[in-house]
């Protein structure tokens, strides 16, 4: 294997960078959630592209992704108003829970069906895809000017940043059981509540002493205020996994006590972690599409379209009209909105990576139909959010600024 030069690994990670910065700007322009162009770049630069790089290391993207997802959630959360949460805590709250139980449990029914899978093998596939990824939501939705309903609007950033801890918590339990089939199913509802609210708590503390840090030290315009909110992210999430928490909960719940308190920096380690999350998002799409091996698509294609749909036009909206049931201030335009709204991005490919580092059989499948799922789902759900937003009359029509295209 010939050995690269730090200069040279040092070029190659910076031209890659800003090729992909480059690449999901071009795939914006046509539309397409940025992500696209991402994961595309990573897939030229790889095994089956002109690249050429051999990259097979899940282990590294697993952990490369975690360290991605942990801060761009953190900066979801610093994004987020505490009235906009409160005004749609319960739904929210349903939709992270109970709704990403129910997409797991029918799309893994369906995967039985279809694919052959056992219950648990199935269930894991449907874990892995049931959540809605923050990334993409948070991308198309804050960086265009789509006037939707508040609600509407807060529920879907809510839930997308929030339901990530409770997929993650259904695949280590569906791993569980394929390890250990006779486990408790009664201990694994203590643990998750256990994880929620050890999540919850440190994220809570975590955020409130980054804001009494800023606001009673002299870091306020300085550089150190960034290193700060960087430490403050990383304690977050290490202290909650310690401790048996949920790490992920915690730096989102972090982020939304820090961007919910009163201190001078607080616009500036804003925009700072907003590029930082943007960083993130290159990386880790990049890291992903590496991995990808296209050739190895084809043989997930019909499958992959089954999973695809079954996820898009039957759990997400059952699941989605069932939970919002209660809730009288969404009607049925806003439901089915907000069910094209639950895009998959990065998260069910990192989950996907999961039963591969376990040795789980028939891991490497669950992958390939997982990376079809996402990228069938950015490609269909991201262009046409704005569309559907129009003829639902969730947007004014009349307004020509209201909907470009998304980024």
């Amino acid at each position: 294997m010939p050995i690269i030069s730090p200069e040279v690994a040092l070029l190659s990670v910076g031209i890659l960078l800003l090729l992909t910065v480059l690449a999901g700007t071009l795939s914006s322009r046509f539309g397409l959630p940025a992500l696209i162009g991402f994961l595309a770049l990573g897939m030229l630069a790889g095994v089956d592209g002109p690249g050429g790089i051999s990259f097979e290391d899940y282990l590294l993207t697993q952990g490369i992704s975690v360290a991605c997802l942990i801060f761009i959630l953190f900066s979801g959360g610093l994004d987020t108003e505490w009235r906009d949460v409160r005004r749609v805590a319960a739904p929210a709250l349903l939709l992270a829970t109970v709704g990403v139980l129910l997409s797991a449990a029918i799309v893994g029914g369906a995967a039985m069906l279809i694919l052959g899978f056992g219950p648990f093998q199935g269930f894991l596939l449907g874990a892995v895809v049931a959540s809605t990824d923050a990334a993409a939501v948070f991308a198309i939705l804050r960086s265009s000017d789509m006037k939707l309903n508040a609600d509407a609007r807060a529920l879907i950033e809510v839930e997308s940043g929030s339901n990530d801890p409770m997929a993650i918590f259904l695949v280590g339990a569906a791993l569980l059981f394929l390890a250990t089939p006779g486990t408790s199913a009664l201990s694994l509802g203590a643990d998750f509540v256990l994880q929620m609210a050890a999540g919850g708590i440190i994220g809570a503390v975590a955020g409130w002493l980054m804001a009494e840090i800023l606001k009673r030290s002299p870091y306020v315009h300085g550089g150190l205020a960034f290193v700060i909110s960087v430490a403050s992210v990383l304690i977050a999430y290490g202290c909650a996994q310690i401790v048996g928490g949920n790490g992920f909960l915690a730096a989102y719940v972090a982020g939304l006590m820090a961007g919910n308190r009163d201190y001078t920096a607080r616009p500036i380690v804003a925009t700072f972690q907003d590029g930082l999350a943007w960083l993130a998002q290159v990386a880790m799409f990049l890291t992903l599409g590496l991995l990808i091996t296209p050739s190895n698509l084809t043989h997930v294609i019909g499958p992959g379209l089954a999973i695809t749909f079954i996820l898009m036009l039957v759990a997400r909206p059952l699941s989605v009209f069932l939970c919002l049931w209660p809730f009288r201030q969404f009607g049925w335009r806003a439901k089915l909105f907000i069910s094209w709204a639950g895009l998959r991005g990065a998260v069910p490919i990192v989950l996907a990576t999961f039963p591969i580092v376990a040795g789980v059989p028939g891991a490497f499948a669950i992958f390939n139909i997982v990376f079809f799922v996402v990228l069938l789902s950015s490609l269909i759900q991201g262009p046409t959010m704005n569309w559907l937003a129009r003829r639902l009359g969730m947007v004014p029509a009349e307004d020509p600024q209201t909907v470009p295209a998304p980024q």
